[in-house]
């Protein structure tokens, strides 16, 4: 499987003007095989989360079983993981104007 979308929440009450996000970027810029990240912040709940796009699943589950439930720990919070398969939803995407695909 190629592109596969990653979609995290970490279950925390933090405001993102109040979140060091520079520092996470700067180490988020290293890890193997993603593309790009989308920042989501919770409205009314301030959870903090993204929609990450990856090279390919097994990136994308390295990460989330890697980096991501270990930022997870770090601030004593669940979080939520999902992948999904890019590749099956390109056209349906693609014709919904998808900054994703070209």
């Amino acid at each position: 499987m190629g592109k596969t979308f990653l979609y995290t929440e970490i279950q925390t009450a933090v405001p993102f003007d109040q979140f060091d996000w520079r520092q996470i970027n700067t180490a988020l810029k290293t890890a193997p095989g993603l593309i790009r990240k989308t920042w989501l912040s919770g409205i009314g709940t301030h959870t903090l989360g993204g929609f990450y796009e990856f090279d390919s699943a097994q990136n994308a589950l390295a990460f989330a079983q890697g980096p991501f439930a270990e930022e997870a720990r770090r601030a004593g919070a669940p979080a939520t993981t999902r992948l999904f398969d890019g590749d099956i939803v390109k056209d349906a995407s693609i014709d919904l104007n998808s900054p994703y695909y070209t």
